[in-house]
């Protein structure tokens, strides 16, 4: 037997319960993974609220590091033993001491990677990956806006932004959240509840951002479009304070031909090819230091609920991960 946390309901951090389960063997395709660090993201709140509805009951999370225990027929690119991680399962269950799930969407983990720091990484660092090199492809001397920009995400996304050669302009909601985002390499961090529109303004000269990286939603969806240049990309890939679900397309052409996208991580790792390639740039900027990942906050796998209320309530910085 082994332990996991799972949910007979949608609703609050109350209804995540630490049960003993059974995992069989891996069938045909899968691995077996002991887990030694699981990653927290803000999609997991989502799920277990019922945003993004899953079969109950069911496990909870995607991303992990850890040991291959075993593996099923034909899966030759993982072997017992390695040293290893993934950003996604499906269905979610990474909040678990061990797992078994569809090997394909593992990948070995190099030396100068902790299993920890792997964990904190993978999901984020790979949206990271894809937000500045497929859905806008970062030029150096671009200016982009960032908010959440001292979230786990925002950490990473911003030093792998400066290491291209853009012009990181942050948004955060607490002065202590300001100090991160700039030691991480923002030029400049608003607080949430300034005046936004000016201040970036004033830092281009008046023409705006060449994209806006937006994981919030609903509630910054104006003051995202205001902030862009002539044909500026608006992007958003999260729903911090509820969906953007009305975005009417004459807003776009007021403001200077905007283009819009709602991109999502799982379109950009389809194959095993995309994988690879995502985790290995992903791999070697943070191995080369370019990037550092920080763990804010540690929780006992037992206590994910108190880490979601922590997630939840803004009380966290930079990455959180579950120990088992």
């Amino acid at each position: 037997m082994t332990h996991a946390i799972r949910m007979k309901e949608f609703g609050g951090p109350e209804v995540l319960e630490f049960v003993e389960v059974e995992l069989g063997d891996p069938g045909p395709g899968q691995a077996r993974v002991a887990h030694t660090a699981i990653g927290v993201n803000y999609i997991d709140t989502h799920i277990r609220s019922g945003m993004y509805p899953v079969q109950l009951p069911s496990g909870l999370g995607g991303e992990a590091a850890g040991t291959i225990v075993s593996v099923g027929e034909g899966v030759d690119h993982v072997a017992p033993g390695d040293r290893v991680a993934y950003p996604m399962s499906a269905p979610p269950q990474s909040y678990s001491e061990e797992c078994v799930m569809d090997a394909k969407g593992i990948v070995k983990l190099p030396d100068n990677v902790d299993d920890e720091t792997a964990a904190a990484m993978m999901l984020k660092g790979l949206t990271s990956w894809y937000l500045l090199k497929r859905t806008y492809e970062v030029q150096p001397g671009d200016w982009i806006l960032l908010y959440a920009a001292a979230g786990g995400v925002g950490t990473i996304a911003t030093q792998w932004a400066k290491h291209l050669g853009a012009r990181v302009i942050g948004v955060v909601s607490t002065e202590e959240k300001r100090e991160l985002a700039l030691a991480h390499g923002c030029e400049e961090v608003f607080l949430s509840n300034s005046d936004i529109v000016t201040g970036v303004r004033e830092l281009t000269n008046g023409e705006g951002v060449a994209v806006v990286y937006d994981p919030v939603g609903k509630d910054t969806l104006t003051t995202s479009l205001d902030c862009l240049r002539t044909r500026g990309l608006f992007v958003s890939f999260g729903n911090a304070s509820g969906p953007v679900d009305c975005l009417p397309m004459l807003e776009l052409a007021k403001r200077g031909s905007l283009y819009a996208t709602r991109p999502v991580l799982p379109n950009h790792i389809a194959t095993r090819e995309d994988l690879e390639w995502g985790s290995g740039e992903l791999m070697k900027v943070v191995g080369e230091g370019h990037v550092k990942i920080e763990i804010g906050q540690r929780f006992a796998l037992k206590d994910a609920a108190d880490a979601h209320r922590a997630l939840e309530g803004r009380q966290t910085r930079s990455s959180t991960i579950l120990l088992p």
